[in-house]
């Protein structure tokens, strides 16, 4: 049947023209071939192309989100005709950070930070939106969604997409939680003024000290040298009793710095045990009448109980009292010094010295106990004893303070724990 079509479609055509139709056919056909394969070849690698791009955009997205989650970053967008913000992804490990809702507007949104730096943040995202900045970084303070408390965030924003017209449609920003970083700015800014402090009173010591060693030291010397010429025993008495004198101011002065040197190495030593409170300020209170140099002032004690058994260091005790006698003395010109041991309502032993001389400035209160510091220049000593005092009571389980007014006197207590023995 085959060939009888062929016959009829070709009959009367001649065999040459025949074979010409035949071989335009399979060319026209052999083209459609070619161009159907060449198009299968474009369109896979157009394909392989666009998968290859998938793929590295997977590559990207994966990327991206573990450098978000590394930095516990939030990110957002913010539509710049509508003025909403919507967060994206949040990966803040700090359950109370604040999520605003989605599409909140930007005068809402400000709303969750401080004071100072809301109307900030507000002009700076409206820059961005109107075109007026390209970008902005702030570091501000943010409510947490949880209670009053306040952490420090650090937020990032810049113009994503623009419209026909060449304005900004779309700003993207991040934030993270800077609240370590500030702890640290802080910490180490206390360090550096604490450093600095500290340089300056090395300095003040320095030259204090160098005057307070010299004006002993020169009255020891220049007495030692007049001693041999003296003509009676009276006269040889009274300087050996001033080079005495002054052998003990430098010997204190020595004693305090050397104190505050094993204060501060860790090498001081506490030694506790049980002793008679009462008998050592008594011995305290006898030694100290004989520094009033006939000065119309009343030195007297008054103890709860006697004898009175504490187990505590009785050197470092002994140490602190005698210091605060010494200055009662020293700043009191008439009046009267009063040494009190007595119980506290807070289960602790407080003994204090309480005079009537010249009193101490409400502001000055505190900075007496920190070293170096002189609230008179000319008056003998070199800023360390009641520090000393403070770093002993401490190292005791106890504590010093003082309570003053100016013109009326002084208060300078010790605190222990009132462990008594029956």
């Amino acid at each position: 049947m085959t060939a009888t079509c062929s016959v009829f479609l070709f009959a009367g055509i001649p065999h040459s023209t025949t074979i010409l139709f035949l071989w335009v056919f399979v060319a026209v056909v052999t083209i459609a071939l070619l161009a159907m394969l060449y198009y299968q070849v474009r369109k896979h690698k157009r394909l392989s192309f666009e998968i290859g791009q998938l793929s590295g955009m997977k590559r990207h997205t994966v990327e991206h989100e573990m450098v978000l989650k590394a930095m516990k970053l939030v990110t957002w967008r913010l539509d710049a005709h509508t003025r909403q913000i919507v967060y994206d992804s949040d990966f803040r490990d700090a359950p109370d950070s604040y999520v605003p809702q989605p599409g909140i507007p930007i005068e809402e949104f400000v709303k969750q930070f401080s004071a100072k730096d809301a109307p900030i943040i507000q002009k700076k995202l409206i820059d961005l939106c109107e075109g007026r900045t390209e970008e902005y970084h702030e570091q501000h303070q943010v409510k947490a969604s949880h209670g009053d408390r306040m952490y420090w965030t650090e937020s990032f924003a810049t113009i994503a997409e623009r419209d026909a017209e060449g304005k900004p449609s779309v700003i993207v920003g991040t934030a993270m939680r800077i609240d370590e970083r500030k702890k640290l700015e802080t910490e180490l800014i206390s360090a550096r003024i604490k450093a600095e402090e500290s340089d300056r009173l090395k300095s003040a010591f320095l030259n204090n000290i160098s005057h307070e060693i010299r004006t002993p030291l020169n009255a020891i010397v220049g007495f030692s040298g007049v001693l041999q010429f003296a003509e009676d025993d009276e006269e040889r008495a009274h300087l050996v009793s001033l080079i005495q004198e002054n052998n003990d101011k430098l010997l204190k002065i020595f004693e305090d710095v050397v104190n505050m040197s094993s204060i501060e190495a860790g090498d001081a030593e506490i030694e506790k045990t049980a002793f008679d409170v009462d008998a050592v300020i008594r011995e305290l209170i006898e030694e100290a009448k004989e520094h009033l140099n006939d000065r119309p002032i009343d030195l007297s004690y008054v103890c709860e109980k006697s004898p009175l058994i504490i187990t505590s260091d009785p050197d470092r005790v002994k140490g602190i009292v005698n210091h605060f006698l010494d200055n009662a003395i020293k700043f009191t010109d008439k009046g009267s010094i009063t040494v009190r041991c007595e119980f506290q309502p807070n289960n602790m032993l407080r003994i204090s010295v309480k005079d009537t001389g010249r009193g101490i400035a409400e502001e000055d209160l505190e900075r007496i106990f920190d070293r170096f510091v002189k609230l008179d220049v000319f008056v003998q000593g070199v800023g360390l004893g009641l520090p000393v005092c403070r770093s002993f009571a401490n190292a005791i389980g106890g504590n010093v303070g003082v309570e003053s007014v100016v013109g009326k006197g002084s208060t300078f207590w010790l605190d222990l724990p009132s462990n008594v023995l029956k």
